[in-house]
């Protein structure tokens, strides 16, 4: 959507919203064209954006805020209060953040030691890593096991080895391979680990994972300070633009990363969205839907194709090619098409984000030309 419509437009969408949540995936199909489709612009699906866009109801409260952008925010103990509540915790265990990066940021810096180490799988998302160049971390990097998650053995022999402090970086489902790490293991190694092993669980695709097997980590902060859990508005609420996430953790532990925070770090249009969003009730399944019938989208033509893709519990799918990965993003791009960075060491896989059903239409008509030409 051009930006010069966004203030003419987005009260009138609001009226679509109904339809949608009864009307299926047409009406999903209309609702997501409406936000974000570009016949005009590139198809990006590069960086597991919601293909939806601001819930209705957000983008009014945004609108409605702007008469009040001139001055400070003053509406962070009110979502501070709604986010404690959703999650069954205290207002003193949750940290805002500028984005659960800022969070993760925070953390990184705050654990930061001479003697510290960082364990975390390869690949995963890279922002944690980046975040202790500047100190004197250790950085141990452990391959993804055979099912392609997190191999908490190593991980745990690596951290047994330290000779101080251990920060292990979680993301769970993890970004690229969207893949899970059982819950259970992950709570097996929390429940038996010492105190200098500080485990940072990044949650950001926590509300698309509806897996049996999959839990969130929040329990363990009651008791636990060395347990730090993020979470971001970024990808089932569809406000990365707006740069909005928090942590959970206990409170000797929130009041450490506070002293790491930047100051008036969530924007007063961040913080109304965020309210607006969490009090609409069916946001988060309507994401979900929307987001299953993009991705059977593109898994139909995937098994048409017979390239190998992995299981996804997020808003993207990592998948194999054939070919080098630099001349296929950039035959994508050459097709308006922007699609994932390379995740080394899987340079024969590439991510492709989620978009709206008729995005994904779109990418798998070019995927299949792809096939033609003898690219894929």
């Amino acid at each position: 959507m051009e930006r010069r419509t966004f203030l003419r437009t987005g009260l009138a969408l609001g009226a679509g919203v109904g339809a949608a949540s009864v009307g299926g995936v047409a009406a999903l199909t209309d609702l997501a064209h409406a936000y974000t489709s570009r016949s005009d612009g590139p198809l990006l699906l590069n960086s597991n954006e919601n293909p939806l866009g601001l819930a209705p109801a957000a983008r009014r409260a945004v609108i409605d805020g702007i008469a009040e952008a001139n001055r400070y925010p003053d509406g962070r103990g009110e979502l501070v209060r709604e986010l404690a509540a959703l999650n069954g915790v205290k207002e003193e265990n949750v940290v805002l953040g500028c984005g659960s990066t800022e969070v993760l940021q925070m953390a990184v810096q705050a654990l930061a030691a001479p003697d510290a180490r960082l364990i975390l799988p390869e690949p995963t998302y890279e922002d944690v890593p980046w975040y202790c160049r500047p100190h004197p971390y250790r950085l141990e990097r452990v391959p993804l096991d055979g099912r392609f998650a997190h191999d908490l053995e190593r991980m745990k022999e690596r951290a047994a080895a330290a000779p101080g402090r251990v920060v292990v970086y979680i993301c769970n489902p993890n970004n690229p391979t969207g893949t899970l790490t059982p819950s259970a293991e992950i709570d097996a190694w929390i429940e038996s680990a010492p105190q200098n092993t500080h485990f940072l669980v990044d949650e950001a695709y926590y509300e698309y994972c509806q897996d049996p097997g999959y839990w969130t980590c929040v329990k363990w902060i009651a008791e636990r300070p060395n347990v730090i859990v993020t979470r971001t508005f970024s990808k089932i609420y569809a406000m990365a633009g707006m740069r909005l996430g928090y942590g959970i953790a206990h409170p000797d532990t929130a009041d450490l990363l506070r002293s790491y925070i930047g100051r008036n770090n969530a924007n007063h249009l961040a913080l109304v969205a965020a309210l607006a969003s969490l009090r609409d009730a069916e946001l988060t399944e309507r994401s979900r839907r929307a987001n299953a019938e993009g991705k059977r989208i593109l898994q139909e033509c995937l098994d048409e194709l017979g390239l190998v893709y992995l299981p996804s519990h997020t808003n993207f799918v990592l998948h194999r090619i054939t070919g080098d990965l630099r001349s296929y993003r950039e035959r994508m791009r050459d097709r308006d098409v922007l699609v994932g960075r390379p995740f080394p060491p899987m340079l024969e896989y590439n991510r492709v984000s989620i978009g709206a059903p008729d995005e994904m239409e779109r990418f798998t008509e070019v995927l299949r030309d792809f096939r033609a030409k003898g690219w894929v």
